[in-house]
């Protein structure tokens, strides 16, 4: 399973969130703020991650900006529904609990991927991934849960607010 661990903890700079698995850090990712972007670093290798237009792209950072490796796209925001081309591995994504949050990816039946949180005051996202996907798919997996619970964060920030605007 792939963490989110704190910006900052496990040797890695500030501002920049360490991806760990059993405790050891396997690539970092640099996200700033509400921005959806960020620069995820994986092994030698630096990927560019960022939205573009109605998706969420993924390149790496020598090629060219209009370049794009990993991509997904929300496909139906009432059932909160993705579909996600991974270097040409077609993913699917449903909710897995509108509770809980998290999405579970298929491949046709097969699930190859589902994210969660790591609970408590600040939960993280996390990522439990089948071994057939390499690390670079599932930090990219691991980015698109995070940059998900940012926007369901937003979403209901917006709703409480205006709820309070409507009762004054």
């Amino acid at each position: 399973m792939l963490e989110l661990g704190k910006a900052g903890s496990l040797g890695v700079e500030k501002r920049v969130l360490p991806v760990v698995r059993d405790g050891v850090v396997v690539a970092t990712l640099r996200a700033p703020g509400w921005k959806e972007a960020a620069t995820a670093v994986v092994g030698d290798r630096e990927w560019v991650l960022a939205k573009r237009k109605r998706e969420l792209v993924g390149r790496w950072a020598g090629e060219p900006e209009d370049s794009a490796r990993l991509r997904a796209w929300q496909t139906s925001f009432w059932k909160g529904t993705w579909e996600v081309d991974l270097a040409g591995l077609a993913l699917r994504s449903e909710v897995v609990s509108r509770w809980k949050g998290g999405h579970r990816y298929l491949s046709g039946k097969q699930v190859l991927a589902e994210t969660g949180t790591t609970g408590g005051w600040s939960p993280r996202p996390t990522l439990t991934a089948d071994e057939s996907l390499s690390l670079d798919h599932q930090v990219f997996l691991l980015w698109l849960g995070l940059v998900m619970s940012r926007r369901d964060q937003s979403a209901a920030t917006a709703a409480i607010a205006a709820g309070a605007a409507g009762s004054s």
